[in-house]
């Protein structure tokens, strides 16, 4: 089981770091004391907006095209409880505990801004969720990220009137039972709260969030691996040489030189033919700071966007305190994380083809100069050779699937919503592609592994030799032809798992936020 991480939270200063620890296990959660101040005062103007009889969207309204039709004040519960009912439309397989994990936290945060107009028993309802680890069970299709993601935050929500189902220790409960576990009654929704709980951008938010995450890890492995493969193929460490990046003055591409320099020094087997005829290396081992740098670029502006909106408001309406106004917006609509993820999108393509190049190359003896598919005996063993066409297929799926879906939009509501970001599927789509990366990059790591120790007694450097242990401590040599699809998986789980991050230190984004 996750370690437990407690987390006092302060709303709008949430981290990278700290997002990547609520996505990886469970969380304790603390509202500071200006926070529970900002939302009692909120949900006080809400009050005041009602008594005094006020037709305001949300509050007493009708909503979409129906937001032209004033409510009673004696239907404005029902109102409420009628929304979270019909939007909970959703559809597909369940969301994982931890994008779960995040939604509610991004909508705690979100909440506690104090220009919801929630009340302090809501958000305390959805914190004593998380606290308790009682996780609603969420679909994971059905949005178009814009008016919010309506129909998964209304399936993260219904919990709290005790219907629907949740997941406890990943067991699946009714509601009503998870409510017992977190210390919870079920509410009675007051005015705006439904609208609040439905409305923003937390679920694809949530999402993209957790694909970065694993893009950073999946990049520290292919980086790792890019490494390993040079002393693989005995390839030239000129390329990395600091000056010629510093002429070119890209940042991720310097900064990328410099981890393949740190994790290449002192490699016997590069000293071993210093003095080779070769002149140079193919693109995908000479270019990799130049490719890799290009998609870090990428992925530090993907985690700026996404950071910034996992500390937003985007609910409608705002409610503003100090003029004592409720005003009708559009930051629900998700256009920033939409080409967030289509952005880290292109940057997982071209990892994963990049690593399947140098992978070719290895098993390649014209190209690499080792045994043909990195077997002894090739002929009566096949060695790698298939495992290089399930990379090739592997890399052509990510890139028919890296095409941009924010370009997209379908109106919705009876035309009152005609423009949608797609944000939801967009971020949704990129887990598929980490998964199909991190099998790529653990068959390439499998490869670079083989060719290291097709070159002993020479020894790499002292980074790529442990990167090289660990691994053989899950996979032994390739001697002959075996069962190959555990060791992917398993190389593939490696590269999954984040152990990575651990060789490239401070190179990725919520790396630098801890």
């Amino acid at each position: 089981m996750s370690p437990v991480t407690h987390i006092d939270l302060h709303a709008g200063r949430l981290d990278l770091a700290q997002l990547r620890r609520v996505h990886e296990g469970p969380v304790r959660l603390a509202l500071a004391a200006d926070d529970c101040a900002r939302i009692s005062a909120a949900s006080a103007l809400v009050e005041r907006i009602v008594s005094r009889g006020e037709a305001v969207y949300g509050i007493n309204t009708g909503f979409g095209l129906l937001a032209q039709t004033r409510i009673a004040d004696d239907q404005l519960e029902l109102l409420q409880r009628n929304l979270l009912l019909s939007h909970a439309a959703g559809v597909g397989e369940n969301l994982p505990d931890g994008i779960v994990r995040l939604i509610l936290v991004l909508k705690i945060n979100a909440l506690a801004r104090g220009h919801s107009g929630t009340s302090r028993q809501l958000v305390d309802a959805l914190l004593a969720l998380v606290n308790h680890d009682v996780y609603p069970l969420i679909p994971a299709q059905g949005s178009v990220g814009a008016s919010g993601d309506l129909a998964p935050l209304a399936h993260m929500s219904l919990p709290l009137l005790g219907l629907g189902e949740v997941r406890v220790g990943g067991r699946v409960l009714p509601a009503a039972e998870g409510l017992r576990i977190a210390g919870l009654a079920p509410l009675r929704l007051r005015a705006k709260e439904g609208l609040a709980l439905i409305n923003g951008t937390q679920v694809s938010t949530a999402i993209a969030l957790a694909a970065l995450f694993g893009l950073e890890s999946m990049f520290a492995a292919a980086v790792v691996a890019g490494a390993m493969s040079v002393d693989a193929l005995k390839g030239s460490d000129a390329p990395f040489d600091a000056r010629i990046h510093a002429a070119r003055g890209q940042p991720g591409q310097i900064a990328v030189a410099e981890c393949y320099r740190r994790l290449t020094a002192g490699s016997a087997i590069r000293a071993s033919h210093v003095h080779c005829s070769r002149v140079q290396d193919p693109y995908s081992f000479r270019c990799q700071p130049q490719v890799m740098g290009a998609c870090l670029d990428l992925i530090e502006q993907s985690a700026r966007t996404l950071e910034t909106e996992a500390n937003a408001v985007t609910d409608n309406p705002l409610l503003f305190l100090d003029g004592g106004e409720a005003l009708s917006g559009g930051n629900f609509h998700a256009e920033p994380v939409a080409f967030a993820a289509d952005t880290l999108a292109l940057a997982a393509a071209e990892i994963g083809s990049l690593s399947e190049r140098r992978l070719a190359v290895l098993v390649d003896p014209k190209m690499s100069g080792l045994p043909p598919f990195l077997v002894e005996q090739s002929g009566v063993n096949s060695g790698f050779m298939i495992a290089q066409v399930t990379a090739a297929a592997l890399v052509a799926e990510n890139k028919a699937t890296a095409a941009p879906c924010s370009v997209d939009s379908i109106p919705t509501s009876a035309n009152q919503e005609d423009h949608v970001s797609m944000a939801t599927h967009a971020a949704r789509r990129l887990l598929r592609m980490l998964d199909n990366g991190a099998a790529v990059i653990g068959i390439e790591l499998l490869a670079a592994a083989q060719g290291i120790d097709f070159h002993r007694p020479a020894r790499s450097s002292q980074p790529i030799e442990e990167a090289h242990g660990q691994l053989r401590e899950k996979v032994p040599f390739y001697a002959a032809d075996r069962y190959l699809a555990p060791d992917i998986r398993a190389a593939q789980d490696w590269v999954r798992s984040g152990r990575f991050l651990a060789f490239t230190g401070t190179l990725l984004p919520s790396a630098r936020r801890a």
